[in-house]
C-alpha cells in the first residue's frame, strides 16, 4: 500500500518505490549500461571509437571479462527479481498492476489521438487517458526488459558455450546467435535512449526511481487512478501479521529451492566448458609471426632453383630384358611422377571449405574461405605456421580433442599438416 505524509510547509508525497525496489534499479541499470557499452564496442570493432574504449579497458580480453561480469549480475539480478516477485504475489497479495491489459491499448490510443491534436474530431482523444499504478508506457517498456534478457541470455549461452551447444543443436546455430545478439543489443540499447530517457527525463524529471516518491501533482498527471484508490484507501493493502506468517512459512522453503536451482543454473552457464577463448594459449606464450604476405611462401627443398608447381614431375624407370645372346639390356623410359605438391588451391581450400566454412565464414572471427584470410588468423592469433605443422595451432587443436565443430579424419589432418610443412603454400 502506498504510503503519504503531509506537513504544512511541503506538498503531499507518496511512497512509489521502497529502498529494496530503488537498489534494484540501480544494479540492473549498471549492469545494463555496462553490458550496452562493452558489448557493442565488440559488435563494432572497426570503428575509431570502439578501439578507443578496447584500449581504455585494457584491451579486447578485458572487456569480454567485464561484459562477461555484468551479465553474470544481470542474472542474479533477474533470479531476486523473481524471488520478490513471488513473495509480493504470494504472501503479500498485490495485484499484478505490471499486466497489460485491453485498457492499456485504448489508453495507447487515446494517449495518441490527444497528443496529436485529434481531439476535436474523435471524442476518445478529447483528454489524456487516466491510469492507474503503471502506464501503458512502462509496461511496454518492462516487458520489452523481459524478453530482451531472455533472448540475450539465450544467445549468450550459446555464444558462451558454443562447444556443449553444438553437441545438441547444428552448428550454424552458434553464427545465427551472435548475430541475433548483437541485433538485440541495438535494439536495447536505441529503446533506452529514445523512449526511457524521453518518457523519464525529458518529458519531466521522474525522480521517483532515485528518491522513492512522487509529489500529489505528479501521481494526478501520470497516475491519477491509483491516486484515487489510495484517497478512497482501496489501493494495495497488507494483509494482517498473522496471515503473513502463515504464508511465509509455506513460501520461504519453496524459495529457497528455487533460490538453489537458478543459482546451480547460473554456476553451470557460467562453468559448463572452456571455451575457445581461452583454451589457446594467450599470445604472449607462443612465438608467433605477426605478418605473412599473401603470397606463396617458398616450399623447403635442397634444391632451391626448381619452381613450386603442381605440375607431375617427369622421372625415368628402366626396364631390363635378357637378349637371346644371355646378355642384359638395360632400356630406359620417360614416366610421369603421381604425386603432386599439396596446396590450398588444390587440396587444402576446398577441404576447408567443405569442412570448416559453416563457423569460419566472412561471418566475423577467423575466416576460412580464401587463402589471404585464412593466413591473418583469427582474434586469438595465426592458427597456420609455415613449415612447422607441430607448433600451429589449429594442429595443437585438433590434436588435443578440444574442437567440435568439424570432424577430420586422420587423412585429411594429415593433408594438411602436409600442406603446412611444405611450406603452406597457396597455388
Amino acid at each position: 500500500m502506498a504510503k503519504k505524509s503531509a506537513s504544512p510547509q511541503t506538498e503531499r508525497t507518496y511512497e512509489r518505490f521502497p529502498l529494496a525496489r530503488r537498489i534494484e534499479h540501480f544494479v540492473m541499470l549498471s549492469s545494463f549500461t555496462t553490458l550496452g557499452l562493452t558489448g557493442l564496442v565488440q559488435k563494432f570493432a572497426t570503428s575509431p571509437i570502439s578501439q578507443f574504449l578496447v584500449g581504455a579497458m585494457g584491451g579486447i580480453e578485458n572487456t569480454r571479462s567485464i561484459h562477461h561480469f555484468a551479465a553474470i549480475i544481470l542474472m542474479l539480478g533477474t533470479m531476486w527479481h523473481l524471488v520478490v516477485f513471488g513473495y509480493n504475489f504470494f504472501v503479500l497479495r498485490t495485484s499484478l498492476s505490471m499486466l497489460p491489459g485491453p485498457k492499456d491499448a485504448i489508453d495507447a490510443l487515446q494517449a495518441f489521438l490527444y497528443n496529436v491534436g485529434l481531439g476535436k474530431y474523435i471524442s476518445l482523444g478529447k483528454t489524456r487517458p487516466k491510469m492507474g499504478r503503471y502506464t501503458f508506457e512502462e509496461k511496454a517498456e518492462y516487458w520489452a526488459f523481459v524478453w530482451g534478457t531472455a533472448v540475450m541470455g539465450i544467445t549468450g549461452f550459446l555464444m558462451w558455450n558454443p562447444i556443449t551447444s553444438a553437441k545438441f543443436l547444428p552448428g550454424e546455430v552458434i553464427p545465427a546467435a551472435k548475430a541475433a545478439h548483437g541485433g538485440e543489443a541495438v535494439l536495447a540499447v536505441l529503446a533506452i535512449i529514445l523512449w526511457h530517457f524521453y518518457g523519464v527525463h525529458i518529458k519531466f524529471f521522474n525522480k521517483a526511481m532515485w528518491t522513492g516518491k512522487m509529489t500529489e501533482e505528479q501521481m494526478q498527471h501520470e497516475h491519477p487512478l491509483e491516486l484515487e484508490a489510495i484517497k478512497a484507501g482501496t489501493a494495495d493493502r497488507r494483509p494482517d501479521e498473522a496471515t503473513i506468517r502463515k504464508r511465509q512459512k509455506i513460501y520461504f522453503p519453496i524459495a529457497a529451492i528455487l533460490t538453489v536451482g537458478m543459482l546451480a543454473g547460473i554456476f553451470g552457464f557460467i562453468n559448463i566448458e572452456e571455451t575457445s577463448l581461452t583454451t589457446i594459449p594467450p599470445l604472449a606464450e607462443q612465438q608467433v609471426e605477426v605478418f605473412i604476405p599473401q603470397t606463396a611462401t617458398p616450399r623447403p627443398t635442397s634444391t632451391p632453383t626448381l619452381e613450386p608447381t603442381n605440375t607431375p614431375l617427369p622421372t625415368a624407370t628402366t626396364d631390363i630384358t635378357i637378349t637371346p645372346e644371355g646378355t642384359l639390356s638395360a632400356e630406359t623410359t620417360p614416366t610421369v611422377a603421381a604425386a603432386a605438391v599439396v596446396s590450398w588451391d588444390g587440396s587444402v581450400g576446398p577441404l576447408f571449405q567443405q569442412k570448416c566454412a559453416g563457423c569460419h565464414g566472412a561471418s566475423g572471427g577467423l575466416n576460412l574461405s580464401t587463402y589471404a584470410d585464412a593466413m591473418k588468423g583469427g582474434a586469438s592469433g595465426v592458427v597456420f605456421t609455415a613449415g612447422d605443422s607441430a607448433n600451429s595451432s589449429m594442429i595443437v587443436k585438433f590434436e588435443s580433442g578440444k574442437h567440435a565443430y568439424a570432424e577430420l579424419s586422420a587423412e585429411e589432418l594429415s593433408q594438411i599438416k602436409a600442406w603446412l610443412d611444405a611450406g603452406a603454400l597457396e597455388k
